[in-house]
């Protein structure tokens, strides 16, 4: 029950209208969604995680200062994302877990890398996005048991609600 979209520039967006109409389904959920920021001096969007079921956004980029060329990503900012998620789940309550990203991170074993694990152990339904660059790393980690989806929202919609449908229906 491990679904992923390929990152693009829509990506985030879809994952975002997802969560929305899982919202309106009364499907319980829980997770993080990305939304980039542009900015007005030029750098790069700010990445921002919001937390499903909180009011907390959580800043996961860094400013590195004009001309840098290194990662951004705040690795401490992401995992204390990755502990509200896991609070979440520790609620019992969630059917499906929406992530923003298995990004480099992940590939190293770090970030959403072990909610997703545990997720997928507790029977709950798994959406997310992967990067192209870690699209290997993602594929090892998922050992055949992933399937590719279309970045439709309506498509992915019916992927997850049909995943929880079969897992109301095996308990």
């Amino acid at each position: 029950m491990l679904g992923y979209i390929i990152a693009d520039a829509g990506a985030d967006g879809c994952l975002a209208a997802v969560a929305l109409r899982l919202e309106a389904a009364d499907i319980p959920f829980a997770g993080a969604i990305q939304n980039n920021a542009a900015r007005d001096d030029g750098q790069p969007p700010d990445m921002d995680l919001r937390i499903i079921g909180t009011e907390r956004i959580i800043r996961i980029s860094q400013m590195l200062g004009p001309g840098s060329t290194g990662c951004r990503l705040n690795a401490a900012a992401l995992e204390e994302a990755a502990g509200l998620v896991g609070a979440a789940l520790d609620t019992g309550a969630p059917r499906v877990l929406l992530l923003n990203r298995f990004g480099r991170q992940e590939a190293e074993g770090r970030g959403f890398r072990p909610l997703i694990g545990r997720a997928l152990g507790e029977g709950l339904a798994v959406l997310t996005v992967v990067g192209a660059d870690y699209l290997s790393a993602f594929a090892d980690f998922a050992g055949g048991m992933a399937e590719r989806l279309p970045a439709e929202t309506e498509a992915l919609r019916r992927w997850c609600h049909d995943r929880v449908s079969a897992s109301v229906t095996r308990e």
